[in-house]
């Protein structure tokens, strides 16, 4: 007999559109938006307020593909650029300028992207460390859960970590959470130096015992299971006042993040936004992969991410 599945409401996400339209529209430089999906998402977050989108690009493709799948282009500003690379510097030179005060990739290779954003003469950098952050309303999760670093960085060492973390935190109080809880994430709980990524965990901890890394509660190592359960870290002795009530978690390395995301997209039922972190604009870093629903999500969270601070 086939099981009926209950398609999952989304609260949180919900909450995160309303606040995004409420903080009204940034504007963003969508480059090289020459595939459907792009464009699609691209309009959809702009009729939704959430962003006012700037398209950089060959305009006359931009314009075909439009009109091939009924997307109404209106009034949106055209940049003309020739082709990828250069539809990358045009948008770093107009964050860099302030004149879009976020980027968001269209059908680029994510390389091309992010390779003219933290280039040696690029506006954007700031001398720290870029990395993802995923934020997820997941259905079995009491709250926003955040997820860093998925994408970007491979196997980041201490203090890449620490900037990954850093990135993170920063985003957490954009959103309006000025403590958030950070969970190091490991195989086992206990520090092991045969385990790396134990003594990484450890390290941030007591990084932010010594002020360098701050505005947040970090603990580490945990294991997945006493990160995100009180009872499991109960049952294991751990006293913690991140167990159970994470904010953020930090992962040891990519193939773990990209993994953990899936998992908890594709069996956790989980609705997720996500950006980059660590240049002067966020960016909107999208997979051809990636539903509709998840763009407009990463185009509302970087609304709110280049929102000024709250007090």
């Amino acid at each position: 007999m086939e099981m009926l599945r209950v398609a999952p409401s989304y609260p949180r996400l919900d909450d995160l559109k309303q606040r995004a339209q409420a903080s009204g529209p940034v504007r963003v430089g969508v480059v090289y938006p020459c595939e459907t999906g792009a464009l699609a998402a691209t309009i959809a977050a702009s009729d939704l307020g959430f962003i006012d989108p700037v398209l950089i690009g060959p305009g006359a493709l931009i314009r075909r593909i439009a009109a091939e799948n009924g997307l109404d282009l209106g009034k949106l500003m055209i940049i003309e650029a020739d082709d990828p690379l250069d539809a990358a510097r045009r948008g770093v030179a107009l964050a860099g300028a302030g004149e879009v005060g976020a980027l968001m990739k269209g059908s680029l290779h994510t390389d091309e992207l992010l390779g003219a954003v933290v280039a040696r003469d690029s506006p954007l950098r700031m001398g720290r460390r870029t990395s993802h952050v995923f934020w997820f309303d997941c259905p079995a999760y009491h709250k926003p859960l955040m997820l860093t670093d998925a994408v970007v960085n491979i196997a980041p060492g201490l203090m890449e970590k620490a900037d990954i973390v850093r990135n993170a935190i920063d985003l957490a109080h954009r959103l309006g959470n000025p403590k958030p809880k950070v969970a190091i994430l490991a195989a086992v709980e206990t520090v092991n130096p045969a385990l790396p990524s134990t003594i990484d965990a450890a390290s941030l901890c007591k990084m932010a015992d010594r002020g360098q890394i701050t505005g947040a509660v970090l603990d580490g190592p945990l294991g997945f299971d006493n990160a995100v359960s009180l009872t499991s870290a109960t049952t294991k002795g751990i006293i913690s006042l991140v167990a159970g009530e994470p904010d953020i978690l930090v992962v040891p390395n990519l193939d773990a993040g990209n993994s953990l995301y899936k998992s908890l997209v594709y069996l956790g039922g989980a609705a997720c936004a996500g950006l980059v972190l660590g240049a002067r604009v966020p960016i909107i870093l999208t997979s051809r992969a990636d539903s509709v629903q998840a763009r407009v999500a990463s185009c509302a969270l970087a609304a709110l991410a280049a929102s000024p601070r709250p007090n």
